[in-house]
């Protein structure tokens, strides 16, 4: 009589065994060596090229090296949602309807997609994000809960609970536009200001009056949540994605376009570090990093490819707590 393995999938978590060349969970595969940096930070490996993820009795695979599709296989009364932008192509057998969704002004304000979809199988559709990098399946227990980075989500399956909320980051400036924070526009205002020649004002009044809202994180972050049973998302990742799990307490700095998902007990916090190199010109700072400060217990993933945090370059007007460090 043959005893029986058990895979523990490092990355998922889930067991399995190990039959397969893939973790049938996430989709990562069983025969790589677990890499993990000397800080903490485990590198997360790709799906492999058509490999195969189990979504319930549905299925999912993974096909491409460079910007990644999900194929998806809807069992019978199976369903996933989805933006409408992630859509690649589908069979006329599967039924699609928009998915109801709550606040949707605030979601059109935050510029979040206010239409979601949810398909419903028997039949075949595939996604993409349509952007380069690697795809990861983040799969939920049945009572977990993951929060991802806005705009990362490519599909979910329908057993998992779909909600968004404020991520808390932000701060406010004065004057809205037409303000040149650069060296040689600071002086040149200065110059104006003291020569009474000022400009900026459209004839009702000066634009340094108005307020402009600022998001490092976005104003939304989406979680989805397994209450019932088993799920999964599937994210987009830009580059590569890194994993590391914090101990209770246990902070560290990110720049905030760098996060990918996180445990909903993870707490978030802004954090302004201002270096004494440079000069603070006129209504700006010359020097000024945004940071955001991740505390555990939990889970974080990045992601190293990410868009560039543009820092307005004017003094907060108001703003969420903060932490600060100058030198």
């Amino acid at each position: 009589m043959s005893e029986t393995t058990t895979y523990r999938c490092p990355y998922c978590r889930t067991e399995s065994t190990g039959a397969a060349t893939s973790c049938p969970t996430c989709g990562a595969p069983v025969d790589v060596r677990l890499r993990t940096t000397d800080s903490g930070w485990t590198e997360l490996p790709p799906v492999a090229d058509m490999a195969k993820v189990q979504l319930g009795h549905s299925s999912c695979q993974i096909a491409g090296k460079y910007v990644p599709v999900a194929e998806v296989t809807l069992a019978e009364g199976d369903s996933v949602f989805f933006p409408h932008s992630s859509l690649l192509w589908q069979e006329p057998s599967v039924t699609v309807a928009a998915m109801p969704l709550a606040k949707a002004w605030d979601r059109m304000r935050a510029g979040l997609p206010i239409v979601m979809l949810q398909a419903t199988g028997p039949g075949r559709m595939a996604f993409s994000h349509d952007t380069a990098g690697e795809l990861l399946a983040v799969p939920l227990q049945q009572g977990a809960a993951v929060d991802v980075r806005e705009h990362c989500m490519v599909a979910a399956t329908g057993a998992v609970g779909y909600d968004w909320v404020e991520t808390g980051i932000w701060f406010t400036t004065s004057g809205k536009g037409g303000s040149d924070s650069s060296a040689a526009g600071s002086l040149l205002k200065m110059g104006l200001d003291l020569a009474g020649m000022a400009t900026g004002d459209d004839g009702g009044g000066s634009r340094d009056d108005e307020i402009e809202w600022h998001y490092p994180l976005g104003q939304y972050i989406d979680r989805f949540v397994a209450p019932s049973g088993p799920g999964a998302v599937l994210v987009q990742v830009g580059g590569n994605a890194f994993l590391r799990d914090l101990a209770p307490g246990e902070s560290i700095l990110v720049k905030p376009p760098a996060l990918l998902f996180k445990d909903p007990s993870v707490s978030m916090q802004l954090h302004v570090e201002f270096p004494h190199a440079g000069v603070k010109f006129w209504r700006s700072w010359g020097n000024r990093y945004l940071w955001l400060r991740v505390t555990g217990p939990g889970r974080i993933a990045l992601q190293s490819s990410y868009e560039r945090l543009e820092d307005p370059g004017k003094d907060f007007r108001d703003s969420c707590s903060f932490t600060q460090q100058a030198w």
